[in-house]
């Protein structure tokens, strides 16, 4: 199955490695060109050169915004579809824009799959991301060797757009406890608690959560974990949330914080760091806190 990658930024470049070094060349574009090469990827002219020379096609794009631009543009996935091909769209994306795509592509014999992926860089470096797919089972099967080289779980979530869907909600809750986590070591920091006594103390009571067992264990020591999603993607991701709860009609009354947080870190300064660095923008509002004792 020969393979195409369209967006080899922080996530995607560290996916197209993973292909590369299983050995399975890549085809790959990216407005950055530096990218392809670092993600040892063979590069490609345009989008239409990647969907065109690819029997299965891998998008890893910020928004829906840019997907369609990709998939819908005049040289672009979609006037290169052909049947019996596999577009995996693993970017963070909006359920309705996915559909619809899907529908598009299913017209021209080719199969569309949202597969919104969790992890962050570190699992995308080592191939152990969790994938949440969505669309054709058939179509997962074939595309599952690939996909298999990048993640260690991959997960069924039901027809086109479940897989977006789900990647929503699993977002929502990773940027609330982030949030929240952030500023309940900020006050740690201002009331002298040992953070590291701190994180082991929520990390054996109820107030665990992926926060307080991934990330702040390193953040403490000037760790940010950088090379994930940034505070920028992170409040699209809240904000894609929120549409969906609304058109749901399910009562959002939990949004405000991460709202509010990852809004205020973008306008102080941290928009296209880590979101992690969202507990330095609420240190700043609370007299120049850092975690680090040496800071």
């Amino acid at each position: 199955m020969r393979i195409g990658f369209a967006g080899l930024g922080n996530m995607g470049g560290r996916m197209s490695a993973c292909i590369v070094r299983a050995g399975h060349p890549v085809l790959g574009y990216d407005l950055a060109a530096e990218n392809v090469a670092a993600a040892g990827a063979k590069a490609a002219g345009s989008i239409g050169e990647v969907a065109a020379g690819s029997d299965i096609v891998l998008l890893s794009l910020p928004d829906s915004h840019v997907v369609e631009s990709v998939v819908l543009g005049d040289d672009g996935v979609l006037a290169h579809a052909r049947p019996g091909q596999i577009v995996v769209d693993l970017s963070t994306a909006a359920p309705d824009s996915t559909t619809r795509l899907h529908a598009l592509l299913a017209a021209r014999g080719a199969s569309y799959l949202d597969a919104g992926i969790s992890g962050g860089a570190a699992a995308a470096e080592k191939g152990a991301l969790t994938l949440m797919v969505g669309g054709d089972l058939d179509a997962l099967d074939q595309a599952r060797p690939v996909l298999d080289l990048v993640a260690a779980q991959i997960f069924h979530c039901g027809p086109s757009g479940a897989g977006h869907t789900v990647k929503l909600l699993n977002n929502f809750l990773n940027a609330t406890a982030l949030a929240a986590t952030a500023e309940v070591m900020v006050a740690g920091r201002k009331a002298g608690i040992d953070l590291d006594v701190l994180l082991a103390v929520l990390n054996a009571s109820s107030g665990v959560n992926f926060a307080t067992l991934n990330r702040f264990p390193k953040i403490v020591h000037g760790d940010y974990l950088k090379g994930g999603l940034t505070n920028s993607l992170m409040l699209k991701d809240v904000n894609l949330y929120v549409a969906l709860a609304a058109k749901l009609g399910v009562a959002s009354l939990n949004a405000a914080g991460p709202v509010a947080s990852f809004g205020m870190a973008r306008a102080l300064g941290y928009a296209d760091e880590i979101s992690n660095t969202v507990v330095d923008a609420i240190g700043d509002l609370s007299g120049g806190v850092r975690l680090q004792e040496n800071s």
